[in-house]
């Protein structure tokens, strides 16, 4: 499968690079970068410590997609969504481990899976997608009246959006177990005199600093006792795996959109 990577002079950029090397089945068919980065011209491979591949990186990501199989894109936003509408052009897969996306994001991507094979989630772990779909079990089974729900995360200080893509992941599998909208009932802000704790709700606190990688916990607390269900990545590498993993998954399906549940095959679990 010939991959392209987007943003690949980046932390995960370089990552996916050195990681699609040492992976059978997959091949770096081109690497992107934005415009006037120091990266344009240089080899991929030697970018990312992995030897020379004879693959230069380039900013021109329409000719990158031609011939390709599909794209892998951990950047921003606004790039996400042209990365989107090319692959959607070329009709390949498109891997999005981007966070912070706007609903006018999701709009735009939404409509390139009419064509493209659009695998999109706020962590590509194993791990946290199982714990997703034990929130949620758990936040059906606790009753808002009796248990409240906090979601805490921290990432390293050059992170630029908050909460975590993860956090409203798993924030998000609470509200499902509850059957409630998120938007309307996640708390991301206390400050100042902000009165009780309003029943139902699910509070988000964000912690930056140093160079940890993600640690998130989310509390179910009640009177007298607390439950709670936590994950701590280590490794960087983890969530290129999991990028990898979809990409292949992705491969041989139709177009449309789906997410790492998809992949791992959890969105049966009850």
């Amino acid at each position: 499968m010939k991959l392209v990577v987007v943003g690949a002079a980046g932390r995960m950029g370089r990552t996916l690079i050195n990681l699609i090397c040492q992976t059978d089945g997959v091949v770096l068919h081109a690497a992107v970068e934005r415009p006037g980065s120091p990266a344009l011209g240089r080899d991929a491979g030697e970018l990312a410590g992995a030897g020379t591949l004879g693959v230069a990186v380039t900013d021109d990501p329409l000719s990158a997609f031609l011939h390709a199989d599909g794209v892998i894109d951990f950047t921003s936003p606004a790039s996400t969504v042209e990365f989107a509408a090319l692959a959607a052009q070329a009709r390949i897969v498109h891997i999005i481990g981007t966070t912070g996306c706007l609903p006018e994001h999701e709009d735009k991507i939404d409509a390139a899976a009419r064509h493209a094979r659009v695998v999109k989630s706020g962590n590509m772990s194993l791990g946290v997608n199982l714990l997703s779909v034990l929130i949620k079990q758990a936040a059906k089974a606790l009753g808002a009246s009796d248990w409240d729900i906090e979601v805490l995360e921290m990432h390293h200080k050059h992170k630029v959006d908050a909460p975590s893509g993860t956090a409203l992941l798993l924030g998000q599998a609470a509200a499902d177990g509850r059957g409630i909208d998120l938007t309307s009932h996640s708390v991301r802000v206390r400050d100042g005199h902000t009165g009780p704790r309003e029943e139902g709700s699910i509070g988000f606190a964000t912690l930056r600093g140093g160079s940890v990688i993600g640690e998130h916990t989310v509390l179910f607390a009640s009177e007298g006792e607390t439950v709670t269900l936590s994950h701590s990545a280590t490794d960087r590498s983890l969530f290129a795996r999991g990028a990898l993993r979809a990409a292949v998954w992705a491969f041989g399906k139709k177009p449309g959109r789906y997410t790492m549940l998809d992949v791992l095959g959890l969105n049966s679990t009850p």
